[in-house]
């Protein structure tokens, strides 16, 4: 409406000012555009990404698809929503090196209140190019941790001074404080808001994305290769960038405790098509649930001798159902089986199967295979209801004399019959035996008459 009213009024102006020109209908129109273009160009844009997971592959996947599509639409600035407890080392120097080598300056904001970047996010917070915490956040606790294993002191300093060489190359050109970073690693350090911003690990506190934008505006960062920027943020416009199906769909698989719970539900599936073939249903089930799980444990750091476990508690339950031990068998493999989902994932605590999962895990598959087990034992002990065997033991009424060849009727069906050598003849509507069956004839057995 502005803009209307604006060219309306400057049109007479222009047109006493360039006496003799004659202006076609569509000068109005590229008047407007020409107006209305530099404003349009001029707007600022902020890719928004939400990072509150732990930090693994697909998560580094995410930030470097985020990245790309700031870079593609020339946005001023990434703005990136951490809280995290942490993750995987490897996974981290990817997301580091991807904020380092961005076209478009990131912005890591941890928030919201009660957030924290611990272990690996901190190594992302301190690689921004402008770090930023809300009132009531945390950050910090990044000493690395190798799961199932006790490190000898030469091992945990190697480790140790190779993490802080890696977060002083992040902090250095920063011009952030590496000794209190540091501290961080060596001593296991977590930082509030506020003192990691007296500590200069980060650059300001705010307590929401506008805020943070309007505190940025006009200040100028220099960039990890050196060169400056100045920010221009204030009118800014937030574009949310969140993950994609797949990648919340991978995230979710790649959770040890699901992978977990897939593979148990898939071999106990498994195993009941083995008991009952012909059903497909719970084979076909079994088979997709294992893939997940193993699709799964590809994207996860996975130790190798708990594979081995988890082989040995299989044979040993297939064992069970073969040989019967009276249940021995089966316990030790699911003591294997525990001890192998304890140890499975060879990663950082955020990433490891829970104790509780393990276990839970562990005892429902103990415990369904002692039942499937005690199923198939009671089975093979019961008598055969189908063929020859089913008639054998089965009482049947005389309907002609045995003396010693007559008929007798069974389940409601005649049958010829001959008496078992020793008994006594049988005389009409008394009881007798089944002792045998040979091809269609009966061999009796004599009872007492009842009272």
């Amino acid at each position: 409406m502005r803009t209307d009213v604006h060219l309306r009024c400057a049109l007479p102006r222009l047109r006493a000012r360039l006496p003799g020109r004659r202006f076609g209908p569509m000068f109005p129109v590229y008047l407007l555009l020409l107006i209305v273009l530099p404003s349009l160009g001029s707007a600022q844009t902020v890719v928004k990404l939400t990072l509150h997971d732990t930090v693994q592959t697909i998560t580094a996947d995410y930030l470097e698809r985020g990245l790309r599509e700031a870079a593609a639409q020339h946005a001023d600035a990434v703005l990136l929503s951490l809280g995290t407890p942490g993750g995987l080392l490897s996974s981290t120097r990817e997301m580091v090196s991807a904020i380092e080598r961005s076209p478009v300056p990131v912005i890591v904001y941890i928030e919201p209140v009660g957030a924290r970047a611990g272990s690996a996010g901190f190594f992302l917070l301190e690689a921004a190019d402008v770090a930023a915490m809300a009132p009531g956040t945390n950050a910090g606790a990044a000493h690395p941790i190798l799961e199932g294993r006790t490190m000898d002191p030469v091992l945990k300093k190697k480790i140790e001074e190779d993490t802080s060489a890696f977060l002083r190359s992040i902090t250095d050109p920063r011009h952030r404080d590496a000794i209190a970073a540091t501290a961080a690693v060596i001593d296991a350090k977590s930082y509030t808001a506020n003192e990691a911003l007296h500590a200069h690990l980060i650059d300001l506190i705010a307590p929401s994305d506008a805020a943070l934008l309007a505190q940025l505006d006009g200040r100028t960062i220099t960039r990890f290769d050196g060169s400056a920027v100045t920010l221009r943020l204030r009118s800014a416009t937030l574009v949310p960038l969140p993950p994609s199906l797949r990648e919340r769909l991978l995230t979710r698989l790649a959770d040890p405790d699901i992978a977990v719970l897939l593979l148990i539900v898939g071999l106990l599936l498994i195993y009941l098509e083995f008991n009952v073939p012909g059903t497909v249903v719970p084979g076909a089930l079994g088979v997709l649930c294992v893939a997940l799980s193993l699709f799964a444990f590809n994207y996860l750091p996975i130790h190798h001798t708990a594979i081995l476990l988890l082989l040995a508690a299989l044979i040993l339950v297939l064992l069970e159902v073969k040989f019967p031990s009276h249940g021995f068998l089966a316990t030790v493999g699911t003591i294997c089986l525990i001890f192998g989902l304890l140890t499975l994932v060879d990663g950082p605590p955020e990433l490891r199967v829970h104790a509780s999962t393990a276990v839970a895990a562990g005892l429902s598959f103990g415990a369904i295979t002692f039942f499937l087990t005690f199923l198939s034992l009671r089975a093979r002990r019961n008598k055969s209801l189908t063929g020859a065997e089913a008639m054998v033991g089965l009482v049947a009424v005389v309907k002609s004399a045995l003396e010693p060849i007559g008929q007798v009727e069974v389940r409601g069906e005649l049958w010829q019959a001959t008496l078992a050598p020793g008994s006594a003849p049988a005389p009409i509507h008394s009881r007798v035996e089944v002792a045998a069956l040979k091809g269609l004839t009966l061999t009796v057995r004599s009872l007492p008459p009842t009272g």
